[in-house]
Protein backbone atom coordinates (compact mmCIF):
# COMPACT_ATOMS: atom_id res chain seq x y z
CA UNK A 1 0.00 0.00 0.00
CA UNK A 2 1.21 3.65 -1.22
CA UNK A 3 0.51 6.41 1.42
CA UNK A 4 -0.28 8.72 2.01
CA UNK A 5 -4.22 7.44 0.71
CA UNK A 6 -7.69 9.47 0.90
CA UNK A 7 -10.42 8.17 3.01
CA UNK A 8 -13.74 9.46 2.38
CA UNK A 9 -16.02 9.26 5.46
CA UNK A 10 -19.38 8.64 4.45
CA UNK A 11 -21.46 9.84 7.32
CA UNK A 12 -25.11 10.20 5.91
CA UNK A 13 -28.32 7.91 6.97
CA UNK A 14 -29.36 7.23 3.22
CA UNK A 15 -27.91 4.11 0.96
CA UNK A 16 -28.96 6.04 -2.32
CA UNK A 17 -26.83 9.37 -1.63
CA UNK A 18 -24.21 7.64 -0.15
CA UNK A 19 -23.66 6.02 -3.26
CA UNK A 20 -23.80 8.56 -5.01
CA UNK A 21 -21.56 11.08 -3.39
CA UNK A 22 -19.13 7.62 -3.22
CA UNK A 23 -19.31 7.70 -7.11
CA UNK A 24 -18.11 11.54 -7.15
CA UNK A 25 -15.74 11.04 -5.36
CA UNK A 26 -13.97 7.76 -6.55
CA UNK A 27 -14.12 10.09 -9.66
CA UNK A 28 -12.30 13.11 -7.80
CA UNK A 29 -9.76 10.20 -6.97
CA UNK A 30 -10.97 8.83 -3.33
CA UNK A 31 -8.30 5.56 -2.81
CA UNK A 32 -10.54 4.47 0.66
CA UNK A 33 -14.42 4.79 0.91
CA UNK A 34 -15.33 4.00 4.78
CA UNK A 35 -19.16 3.12 5.54
CA UNK A 36 -19.46 5.62 8.68
CA UNK A 37 -21.34 4.86 11.83
CA UNK A 38 -24.35 6.54 11.00
CA UNK A 39 -25.07 4.68 7.34
CA UNK A 40 -24.33 1.45 9.04
CA UNK A 41 -26.31 1.58 11.91
CA UNK A 42 -29.51 2.98 9.29
CA UNK A 43 -28.45 1.06 6.67
CA UNK A 44 -26.52 -2.00 8.28
CA UNK A 45 -24.33 -4.15 6.02
CA UNK A 46 -26.05 -4.56 2.64
CA UNK A 47 -24.77 -0.66 2.46
CA UNK A 48 -21.11 -2.45 2.53
CA UNK A 49 -21.90 -4.95 0.17
CA UNK A 50 -22.81 -2.73 -1.93
CA UNK A 51 -19.73 -0.57 -1.78
CA UNK A 52 -17.76 -3.61 -2.19
CA UNK A 53 -19.54 -4.37 -5.10
CA UNK A 54 -19.66 -0.97 -6.96
CA UNK A 55 -16.16 -0.16 -6.24
CA UNK A 56 -14.45 -3.61 -6.47
CA UNK A 57 -10.63 -1.83 -6.97
CA UNK A 58 -11.05 0.69 -3.72
CA UNK A 59 -10.45 -0.14 0.08
CA UNK A 60 -13.76 -0.43 1.87
CA UNK A 61 -13.76 0.13 5.33
CA UNK A 62 -16.45 -0.05 8.02
CA UNK A 63 -16.25 1.66 10.65
CA UNK A 64 -18.24 -0.24 13.17
CA UNK A 65 -16.92 2.00 16.32
CA UNK A 66 -17.03 -1.82 17.93
CA UNK A 67 -16.50 -2.09 21.70
CA UNK A 68 -17.70 -5.32 22.75
CA UNK A 69 -18.13 -8.92 21.12
CA UNK A 70 -14.99 -7.82 18.89
CA UNK A 71 -14.16 -10.83 17.05
CA UNK A 72 -18.83 -11.25 15.81
CA UNK A 73 -18.32 -7.78 14.71
CA UNK A 74 -15.24 -8.07 12.56
CA UNK A 75 -16.47 -11.46 11.32
CA UNK A 76 -20.49 -9.49 10.58
CA UNK A 77 -18.52 -6.71 8.31
CA UNK A 78 -15.93 -8.83 6.65
CA UNK A 79 -18.45 -11.09 5.40
CA UNK A 80 -20.17 -8.26 3.64
CA UNK A 81 -17.03 -6.83 2.15
CA UNK A 82 -14.83 -4.51 4.58
CA UNK A 83 -11.48 -4.51 3.92
CA UNK A 84 -10.59 -2.97 7.21
CA UNK A 85 -12.87 -3.06 10.05
CA UNK A 86 -12.66 0.22 12.97
CA UNK A 87 -12.78 -0.67 16.77
CA UNK A 88 -12.79 1.80 19.52
CA UNK A 89 -9.94 1.91 21.47
CA UNK A 90 -11.12 2.19 24.90
CA UNK A 91 -12.40 -1.64 24.56
CA UNK A 92 -10.55 -4.04 26.73
CA UNK A 93 -7.79 -5.79 25.72
CA UNK A 94 -10.05 -9.25 24.63
CA UNK A 95 -12.42 -7.10 22.62
CA UNK A 96 -9.19 -5.94 20.33
CA UNK A 97 -7.21 -9.15 20.34
CA UNK A 98 -10.27 -10.98 19.58
CA UNK A 99 -11.20 -8.47 16.34
CA UNK A 100 -7.50 -8.88 15.39
CA UNK A 101 -8.09 -12.34 15.38
CA UNK A 102 -11.48 -12.06 13.18
CA UNK A 103 -9.90 -10.04 11.00
CA UNK A 104 -7.22 -12.63 10.28
CA UNK A 105 -9.52 -15.11 9.80
CA UNK A 106 -11.52 -13.40 7.26
CA UNK A 107 -9.01 -11.85 5.33
CA UNK A 108 -9.45 -7.92 6.45
CA UNK A 109 -7.61 -5.42 8.87
CA UNK A 110 -8.12 -3.43 11.90
CA UNK A 111 -7.53 0.15 12.38
CA UNK A 112 -8.01 0.93 16.12
CA UNK A 113 -9.97 4.90 16.65
CA UNK A 114 -8.77 6.59 19.78
CA UNK A 115 -11.61 8.35 20.18
CA UNK A 116 -12.23 8.88 24.00
CA UNK A 117 -8.50 7.45 25.34
CA UNK A 118 -7.62 9.89 27.34
CA UNK A 119 -3.76 9.55 26.60
CA UNK A 120 -4.12 8.30 23.42
CA UNK A 121 0.27 8.31 22.58
CA UNK A 122 0.28 5.90 25.63
CA UNK A 123 -2.25 3.57 23.80
CA UNK A 124 -1.00 4.11 20.34
CA UNK A 125 2.33 2.47 21.79
CA UNK A 126 0.51 -0.58 23.23
CA UNK A 127 -2.16 -1.14 20.38
CA UNK A 128 0.22 -2.82 17.78
CA UNK A 129 1.84 -5.01 20.36
CA UNK A 130 -1.59 -6.72 19.98
CA UNK A 131 -1.37 -7.45 16.06
CA UNK A 132 -4.00 -3.85 14.78
CA UNK A 133 -2.98 -2.93 11.36
CA UNK A 134 -3.69 1.19 11.99
CA UNK A 135 -4.31 3.69 14.46
CA UNK A 136 -6.61 6.63 13.95
CA UNK A 137 -6.67 9.93 15.89
CA UNK A 138 -10.10 11.24 15.86
CA UNK A 139 -11.95 14.11 17.10
CA UNK A 140 -15.62 13.79 17.02
CA UNK A 141 -18.14 15.88 15.26
CA UNK A 142 -19.77 17.26 18.63
CA UNK A 143 -16.09 18.59 19.67
CA UNK A 144 -15.28 19.65 16.68
CA UNK A 145 -18.49 22.36 16.70
CA UNK A 146 -17.07 23.51 20.23
CA UNK A 147 -13.21 23.90 18.39
CA UNK A 148 -11.50 20.49 18.86
CA UNK A 149 -9.21 19.16 15.73
CA UNK A 150 -6.80 16.14 15.77
CA UNK A 151 -3.71 18.31 14.69
CA UNK A 152 -2.44 18.63 18.45
CA UNK A 153 -2.56 15.01 19.27
CA UNK A 154 -1.88 13.87 15.83
CA UNK A 155 2.12 14.45 15.74
CA UNK A 156 2.58 12.81 19.28
CA UNK A 157 0.67 9.50 18.15
CA UNK A 158 2.43 9.21 14.93
CA UNK A 159 5.74 9.54 16.44
CA UNK A 160 5.32 6.76 18.75
CA UNK A 161 3.20 4.17 16.33
CA UNK A 162 4.86 1.53 14.84
CA UNK A 163 1.58 1.22 12.68
CA UNK A 164 0.55 4.11 10.12
CA UNK A 165 -1.44 6.17 11.09
CA UNK A 166 -5.12 7.84 10.16
CA UNK A 167 -6.05 11.25 11.16
CA UNK A 168 -10.17 12.71 11.15
CA UNK A 169 -11.84 15.57 12.13
CA UNK A 170 -13.31 18.68 10.61
CA UNK A 171 -9.83 18.03 8.24
CA UNK A 172 -10.36 19.82 4.61
CA UNK A 173 -8.17 20.51 1.40
CA UNK A 174 -6.80 23.60 3.59
CA UNK A 175 -5.67 21.46 6.52
CA UNK A 176 -4.99 18.26 4.86
CA UNK A 177 -1.59 19.35 3.96
CA UNK A 178 -0.72 19.86 8.00
CA UNK A 179 -2.21 16.30 8.56
CA UNK A 180 0.26 14.74 6.50
CA UNK A 181 3.31 16.44 7.64
CA UNK A 182 2.27 15.75 11.02
CA UNK A 183 2.36 12.28 10.49
CA UNK A 184 -0.73 11.09 8.83
CA UNK A 185 -0.82 8.33 6.39
CA UNK A 186 -4.75 7.85 5.73
CA UNK A 187 -6.50 11.32 5.75
CA UNK A 188 -9.91 10.99 6.75
CA UNK A 189 -12.66 13.35 5.00
CA UNK A 190 -15.93 13.44 6.01
CA UNK A 191 -17.51 16.81 5.97
CA UNK A 192 -15.49 18.51 3.58
CA UNK A 193 -16.26 16.23 1.19
CA UNK A 194 -19.80 14.53 1.36
CA UNK A 195 -21.63 18.33 1.90
CA UNK A 196 -19.62 19.84 -0.79
CA UNK A 197 -21.98 20.73 -3.92
CA UNK A 198 -19.44 19.44 -6.46
CA UNK A 199 -18.42 16.18 -4.61
CA UNK A 200 -15.44 15.44 -7.21
CA UNK A 201 -14.42 18.91 -7.16
CA UNK A 202 -13.63 18.75 -3.73
CA UNK A 203 -11.85 15.38 -3.68
CA UNK A 204 -9.57 16.29 -6.41
CA UNK A 205 -8.44 19.64 -4.29
CA UNK A 206 -8.26 17.28 -1.17
CA UNK A 207 -5.85 14.74 -3.30
CA UNK A 208 -3.90 17.58 -4.13
CA UNK A 209 -3.41 19.07 -0.83
CA UNK A 210 -2.05 15.19 0.41
CA UNK A 211 0.01 15.03 -2.39
CA UNK A 212 1.80 18.09 -3.13
CA UNK A 213 1.44 18.84 0.88
CA UNK A 214 0.40 22.00 0.13
CA UNK A 215 -2.81 23.77 1.19
CA UNK A 216 -5.69 24.03 -1.19
CA UNK A 217 -8.28 26.56 -0.51
CA UNK A 218 -11.23 24.72 0.53
CA UNK A 219 -14.88 25.54 -0.87
CA UNK A 220 -16.60 24.95 2.53
CA UNK A 221 -16.55 27.01 5.88
CA UNK A 222 -13.71 26.31 8.45
CA UNK A 223 -14.95 26.01 12.14
CA UNK A 224 -15.48 29.43 13.62
CA UNK A 225 -13.99 31.06 17.01
CA UNK A 226 -14.96 33.25 19.15
CA UNK A 227 -13.90 36.42 17.66
CA UNK A 228 -15.15 35.39 14.19
CA UNK A 229 -18.79 35.19 15.24
CA UNK A 230 -19.80 37.78 13.61
CA UNK A 231 -18.83 36.67 10.38
CA UNK A 232 -20.12 33.11 10.84
CA UNK A 233 -23.81 34.22 11.97
CA UNK A 234 -23.84 36.23 8.35
CA UNK A 235 -23.16 33.48 6.16
CA UNK A 236 -26.25 31.32 7.93
CA UNK A 237 -30.11 32.16 7.74
CA UNK A 238 -32.61 32.09 11.20
CA UNK A 239 -33.90 28.67 10.17
CA UNK A 240 -30.30 27.59 9.62
CA UNK A 241 -29.77 28.56 13.43
CA UNK A 242 -32.80 27.24 14.63
CA UNK A 243 -32.09 23.74 13.05
CA UNK A 244 -29.13 23.64 14.84
CA UNK A 245 -30.08 24.63 18.07
CA UNK A 246 -32.86 21.70 17.90
CA UNK A 247 -35.84 24.32 16.86
CA UNK A 248 -35.23 26.77 20.12
CA UNK A 249 -34.38 30.57 20.30
CA UNK A 250 -36.96 31.87 17.62
CA UNK A 251 -38.91 34.42 18.80
CA UNK A 252 -43.03 34.05 18.27
CA UNK A 253 -45.27 36.92 16.67
CA UNK A 254 -42.13 38.99 15.79
CA UNK A 255 -42.10 40.34 12.08
CA UNK A 256 -39.60 41.72 9.90
CA UNK A 257 -39.36 45.68 8.67
CA UNK A 258 -36.51 45.30 6.51
CA UNK A 259 -35.51 45.49 2.90
CA UNK A 260 -34.91 42.21 0.71
CA UNK A 261 -31.80 39.88 1.94
CA UNK A 262 -31.08 42.25 4.39
CA UNK A 263 -29.56 40.77 8.11
CA UNK A 264 -29.15 41.78 11.44
CA UNK A 265 -26.18 40.38 13.86
CA UNK A 266 -24.75 41.53 17.26
CA UNK A 267 -25.24 41.36 20.78
CA UNK A 268 -27.64 42.28 22.79
CA UNK A 269 -28.43 44.97 25.06
CA UNK A 270 -31.61 44.74 26.87
CA UNK A 271 -34.54 47.14 27.79
CA UNK A 272 -37.64 46.30 29.69
CA UNK A 273 -40.17 49.01 29.56
CA UNK A 274 -44.60 48.97 29.34
CA UNK A 275 -46.95 49.87 26.42
CA UNK A 276 -45.96 53.35 24.95
CA UNK A 277 -43.05 54.53 27.77
CA UNK A 278 -40.24 54.97 25.01
CA UNK A 279 -37.94 56.54 27.81
CA UNK A 280 -35.69 53.78 28.20
CA UNK A 281 -35.71 52.43 24.62
CA UNK A 282 -34.11 55.75 23.49
CA UNK A 283 -31.98 56.08 26.68
CA UNK A 284 -30.54 52.24 25.47
CA UNK A 285 -29.18 53.99 22.27
CA UNK A 286 -26.62 55.99 24.37
CA UNK A 287 -25.51 53.09 26.27
CA UNK A 288 -24.94 50.66 23.41
CA UNK A 289 -22.62 50.20 21.53
CA UNK A 290 -21.51 49.83 17.71
CA UNK A 291 -22.45 46.30 16.62
CA UNK A 292 -25.40 46.09 19.76
CA UNK A 293 -28.59 45.34 18.78
CA UNK A 294 -31.12 46.36 21.11
CA UNK A 295 -33.99 44.29 22.51
CA UNK A 296 -36.83 45.49 24.09
CA UNK A 297 -39.92 43.97 26.51
CA UNK A 298 -42.30 46.49 26.11
CA UNK A 299 -45.14 44.09 27.50
CA UNK A 300 -46.41 43.36 24.01
CA UNK A 301 -47.73 46.32 23.75
CA UNK A 302 -50.04 48.31 20.77
CA UNK A 303 -48.57 51.53 21.68
CA UNK A 304 -45.42 52.36 19.69
CA UNK A 305 -42.20 52.55 21.81
CA UNK A 306 -39.91 53.11 18.79
CA UNK A 307 -39.58 55.27 15.41
CA UNK A 308 -38.03 56.72 12.67
CA UNK A 309 -36.13 59.39 15.40
CA UNK A 310 -34.49 56.59 17.32
CA UNK A 311 -33.77 54.42 14.55
CA UNK A 312 -31.45 57.27 12.89
CA UNK A 313 -29.72 57.80 16.33
CA UNK A 314 -28.82 54.17 16.11
CA UNK A 315 -28.11 54.44 12.70
CA UNK A 316 -25.56 57.33 12.81
CA UNK A 317 -23.73 55.25 15.88
CA UNK A 318 -23.83 52.15 14.16
CA UNK A 319 -26.28 49.92 16.11
CA UNK A 320 -27.17 46.64 14.15
CA UNK A 321 -30.88 47.28 14.99
CA UNK A 322 -33.98 46.91 17.43
CA UNK A 323 -36.82 44.14 18.27
CA UNK A 324 -39.28 45.30 20.00
CA UNK A 325 -41.59 42.84 21.62
CA UNK A 326 -44.17 45.63 21.27
CA UNK A 327 -45.41 48.08 18.75
CA UNK A 328 -43.36 50.34 16.25
CA UNK A 329 -43.62 53.38 13.98
CA UNK A 330 -43.06 55.02 10.77
CA UNK A 331 -42.36 51.85 9.14
CA UNK A 332 -41.89 53.35 5.70
CA UNK A 333 -39.54 56.23 6.69
CA UNK A 334 -37.46 53.42 8.47
CA UNK A 335 -37.09 51.16 5.53
CA UNK A 336 -36.04 53.97 3.82
CA UNK A 337 -33.55 54.29 6.06
CA UNK A 338 -32.11 51.06 5.64
CA UNK A 339 -32.61 50.48 9.42
CA UNK A 340 -33.42 46.51 10.35
CA UNK A 341 -36.42 46.66 13.17
CA UNK A 342 -38.68 44.17 14.19
CA UNK A 343 -41.73 44.53 16.41
CA UNK A 344 -44.65 42.34 17.25
CA UNK A 345 -46.96 45.31 15.63
CA UNK A 346 -46.94 48.55 14.27
CA UNK A 347 -49.59 51.62 14.66
CA UNK A 348 -49.09 54.80 14.35
CA UNK A 349 -49.67 56.21 18.08
CA UNK A 350 -46.69 56.95 20.41
CA UNK A 351 -46.65 57.39 24.07
CA UNK A 352 -44.99 59.12 26.80
CA UNK A 353 -41.60 58.80 28.08
CA UNK A 354 -42.60 58.26 31.25
CA UNK A 355 -39.38 56.56 32.46
CA UNK A 356 -40.74 53.33 33.75
CA UNK A 357 -38.40 49.88 33.73
CA UNK A 358 -34.46 49.51 33.34
CA UNK A 359 -31.79 48.82 30.73
CA UNK A 360 -29.77 45.56 30.83
CA UNK A 361 -32.25 43.19 32.59
CA UNK A 362 -32.90 39.48 31.55
CA UNK A 363 -36.07 39.83 29.91
CA UNK A 364 -38.71 37.85 27.77
CA UNK A 365 -39.23 38.88 23.44
CA UNK A 366 -41.20 37.41 21.56
CA UNK A 367 -41.07 34.04 24.58
CA UNK A 368 -36.95 33.93 24.14
CA UNK A 369 -34.96 34.86 27.24
CA UNK A 370 -32.83 37.38 26.22
CA UNK A 371 -29.54 38.73 28.47
CA UNK A 372 -27.50 41.55 27.67
CA UNK A 373 -24.54 39.84 25.60
CA UNK A 374 -26.28 37.16 23.84
CA UNK A 375 -25.96 36.91 19.85
CA UNK A 376 -29.25 38.14 18.31
CA UNK A 377 -29.90 37.53 14.73
CA UNK A 378 -32.76 38.87 12.15
CA UNK A 379 -33.61 38.06 8.83
CA UNK A 380 -36.78 37.95 6.37
CA UNK A 381 -37.73 34.68 8.48
CA UNK A 382 -37.69 36.65 12.19
CA UNK A 383 -35.54 36.46 14.88
CA UNK A 384 -33.40 33.90 16.67
CA UNK A 385 -31.22 34.17 20.07
CA UNK A 386 -28.34 32.82 20.83
CA UNK A 387 -27.16 32.60 24.51
CA UNK A 388 -23.58 34.04 24.74
CA UNK A 389 -22.18 30.52 26.28
CA UNK A 390 -23.63 28.49 23.46
CA UNK A 391 -22.78 31.00 20.56
CA UNK A 392 -19.58 29.17 19.31
CA UNK A 393 -21.01 25.44 19.03
CA UNK A 394 -24.11 27.21 17.36
CA UNK A 395 -22.63 28.95 15.04
CA UNK A 396 -20.34 26.24 13.93
CA UNK A 397 -23.72 23.40 13.89
CA UNK A 398 -25.46 25.99 11.97
CA UNK A 399 -22.59 26.82 9.61
CA UNK A 400 -22.67 22.58 9.58
CA UNK A 401 -26.78 22.94 8.68
CA UNK A 402 -26.17 25.50 5.19
CA UNK A 403 -23.90 22.89 4.16
CA UNK A 404 -25.77 19.75 3.97
CA UNK A 405 -28.67 21.93 2.58
CA UNK A 406 -26.41 23.35 -0.35
CA UNK A 407 -25.34 19.66 -1.10
CA UNK A 408 -29.10 18.70 -0.97
CA UNK A 409 -30.47 21.52 -3.09
CA UNK A 410 -27.32 20.20 -5.54
CA UNK A 411 -29.14 16.66 -5.84
CA UNK A 412 -32.82 18.25 -6.05
CA UNK A 413 -31.55 20.77 -8.81
CA UNK A 414 -30.59 17.50 -10.60
CA UNK A 415 -34.04 16.35 -11.19
CA UNK A 416 -34.78 14.57 -7.98
CA UNK A 417 -37.33 16.14 -5.22
CA UNK A 418 -36.98 16.64 -1.21
CA UNK A 419 -39.00 13.64 -0.34
CA UNK A 420 -37.15 11.13 -2.25
CA UNK A 421 -33.57 12.64 -1.70
CA UNK A 422 -34.53 12.23 2.30
CA UNK A 423 -36.56 9.05 1.57
CA UNK A 424 -39.30 10.39 4.25
CA UNK A 425 -41.34 7.91 4.31
CA UNK A 426 -39.01 5.12 5.42
CA UNK A 427 -37.72 7.45 8.29
CA UNK A 428 -41.50 8.55 9.42
CA UNK A 429 -41.32 7.76 13.26
CA UNK A 430 -42.87 5.06 14.04
CA UNK A 431 -45.17 4.76 16.94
Amino acid sequence: MKFPVLQVALDMMNAHRALQIAAEAVEGGADWLEAGTPLIKSEGMEVVRELKRRFKGHVIVADMKTVDVGGFEVEIAAKAGADIVCVLGVSDTPTITEAVKAARKYGAKIMVDLLGCADKAARAKELPKLGVDYLCVHVGVDQQMVGGNPMEELAAVAKVSKVPVAAAGGINSETAARAVKLGASIVIIGGAIIKAEKVANATRNIKKAISDKKSVRSELFTKYSQSELREAFLKVSTPNISDAMHRKGAMHHILPHIKRNRKMVGRAITVRTVDGDWAKPVEAIDRASKGDVIVIDACAGHTAVWGELASWSCKLRGIEGVVIDGAARDIDAILEIDFPVFSRFTSPNAGEPKGHGEIGAEIACGGVPVRTGDWVIGDGSGVVVVPQEDAVETANRAIDVMERENRLREEIKRGSTLSIVEKLEKWEKVG
